[in-house]
């Protein structure tokens, strides 16, 4: 059930920080529309123990995603997405110390968020932990947090895995607890709001790479395993990291990795700037060009450069969105971070764009560009709804 977000929060920008201060409703609320993803600790243990379970196999065998992905686009040379107040920006926080090199450093703040949608298959997108007050959110394409394709409300087993490669999740396994996005998007699958900001509990790592071991287990109330046990469409997942013995019960017992944002720190965000602007885009994209070619494995993080222009794609019925030449492949590319005034020194820089859809533009049947949705004030008001939120431990 989809819910409307009822206040506002706004938040100042001090020292890398966020303070917050309630106020009271404003029409601009009504842009927020709030989904639960993992909404109790039970819950959000249960999908960690989903992707871990028979050695992350889960994880491994994840496919891309490419809902809605390949679409035709118009080049728009006026008209499109316009600012509609002034721009502003949020400050990065953490991730990499000063490096000099030639090449492009890669931010550690990107990775895979997994989750299964109506086929009961797992898949991938791309995704970016952002700059928050509780350093606990995550910013990707609205179609990977939402199921466009069964209007089942929100995908299942959601997390994010910074840094992902090969069934490795060097800094934990980040459940999501709560998905939000444009009104518009959530309602009406207005692709020119086709961006999502998920609050994500505290991170889990496995005790070591295999199955439970004697020493991981934790001792627990009857009442806790009964419910555990009850919980979600897998039972088999939970059979697998239960036990009793000797009167008593147990569950499987992961580690606390720690905020994510502490972990590998959170980009700023950039809203109402110019249409024109240089930005990277950093993403995980997989498969073919239309004509068949090969392009990319979706195994590790690629990069593109260039100018934005305004675009539109008809079949998605999206008429303000930016552009940016770039080969990425549509699947797995949803979602990829668009990088404002991006640092290689310090690999931090500001979010103004997430990859909703891809094109080729001259028919050539290789794709050349890559869609976002331009991040105006309501786009904003989503982000700042999103970053005061707390989430917590799960361990």
């Amino acid at each position: 059930m989809h819910t409307r977000a009822k206040n506002l929060v706004l938040l100042t920008a001090s020292a890398g920080l966020l303070s917050a201060a309630l106020v009271s409703p404003a029409a601009a609320a009504d842009d927020v529309a709030a989904d639960p993803l993992a909404g109790t600790g039970v819950a959000a243990w249960n999908v960690v123990a989903f992707w871990y379970a028979q050695n992350k196999a889960n994880l491994i065998a994840a496919t891309p995603y490419d809902v809605e992905t390949q679409v035709v686009a118009k080049h728009l040379s006026k008209g499109g997405p316009a600012a509609d107040g002034k721009a502003g920006k949020v400050e990065p926080i953490g991730g990499a110390g000063s490096t000099k090199s030639k090449n492009v450093n890669l931010p550690k703040t990107t990775g895979k968020v997994f989750f299964l949608d109506d086929d009961k298959k797992p898949h991938w997108c791309t995704a970016t932990s952002l700059q928050s007050k509780y350093r606990n959110l995550v910013a990707t394409a609205g179609h990977c947090v939402y199921d466009v394709e069964s209007n089942a409300a929100t995908l299942k087993y959601w997390v994010f895995v910074p840094g992902y490669y090969q069934g490795k999740t060097p800094w934990g396994i980040y459940v999501g607890k709560q998905a939000f996005t444009h009104y518009d998007f959530d309602v009406y699958e207005d692709f020119d709001r086709d961006y999502a900001f998920v609050t994500v509990y505290n991170g889990l790592k496995a005790p070591h790479s295999g199955g439970p071991l004697e020493g991981d287990w934790k001792q627990v109330s009857k009442q806790e395993y009964d419910k555990y046990r009850s919980y979600g469409s897998y039972p088999w997942v939970v059979n697998n990291y239960t036990k009793k013995s000797g009167g008593k019960y147990y569950i499987w017992k992961f580690v606390d990795a720690g905020r994510l944002g502490d972990n590998v720190g959170g980009q700023g965000i950039a809203w109402n700037q110019k249409r024109v602007v240089t930005d990277y885009v950093f993403g995980y994209p997989s498969g073919s060009h239309p004509d068949g070619n090969y392009a990319y494995s979706g195994k590790t993080l690629k990069w593109c450069y260039g100018k934005t222009f305004g675009a539109s794609a008809a079949a998605i019925k999206a008429e303000e969105l930016l552009g940016i030449k770039c080969s990425f492949t549509g699947e797995g590319s949803s979602g990829s971070a668009w990088m404002y005034k991006y640092s290689n020194s310090t690999r931090k820089g500001f979010l103004n764009g997430v990859t909703a859809a891809v094109s080729d533009t001259d028919g050539n049947d290789r794709i050349d560009t890559s869609l976002s949705p331009y991040f105006d004030g309501e786009t904003y008001d989503i982000y700042k709804h999103a970053a005061n939120l707390w989430s917590g431990s799960i361990a």
